[in-house]
């Protein structure tokens, strides 16, 4: 499967299902709730930042996010813990937050279940051509028990993000220029 491909996104506001999505970057994003996965019926579509949709990779779609970007997910009934590439847009059903690859799902011990409650949280930018190897290397990490501790992850992830000079507002522009420079 290709990976890369796709464009920064943060978009303007949309509304599906009556409900109102702001994409925006939120770098203190910290959520609970949700998350289901999905495999199959999209595996080689195109998710909405353009990338090909592969359920073999540790991705997700999230409704506000930047494309593309990072996020820790948790499983809160194990524990584990793994960092995800948002690509793609949703979910759009009930109260979710989150809608996780197969691979993702397998990772977190969710897909059994095909639903779980989670704990997301905003990783910072992920670089445009599609590298997957930080999500694989802290995959690896964490299962051999040899990884960083997730605050030490999660700096490293995060690190500085630009602002608007004048504003003091997080900005788009900066934002992709982040992505482009990493």
């Amino acid at each position: 499967m290709p990976k890369g491909g796709g464009v920064a996104k943060l978009g303007q506001p949309y509304s599906v299902g009556g409900r109102v999505y702001v994409p925006r970057v939120e770098p203190g994003y910290d959520r609970r709730g949700l998350a289901s996965w999905y495999g199959d019926d999209f595996h080689g579509r195109r998710t909405a930042n353009g990338e090909i949709y592969d359920m073999n990779a540790l991705t997700a779609a999230h409704p506000t996010m930047p494309l593309p970007s990072y996020a820790y997910v948790t499983n809160l009934s194990n524990g584990r813990t793994i960092l995800v590439r948002v690509n793609d847009r949703g979910p759009y059903v009930d109260d979710r937050i989150m809608d996780l690859s197969r691979a993702s799902a397998d990772a977190l011990g969710l897909r059994g279940r095909g639903i779980g409650s989670v704990r997301v949280r905003y990783a910072g930018p992920a670089p445009l051509d599609g590298n997957d190897r930080r999500e694989r290397q802290f995959l690896a990490q964490q299962s051999t028990g040899r990884g960083p501790t997730l605050a030490a992850a999660t700096a490293e992830a995060g690190g500085a993000w630009p602002r608007a000079a004048t504003t003091g507002v997080w900005s788009a522009t900066a934002y992709r220029a982040q992505v482009a420079s990493r």
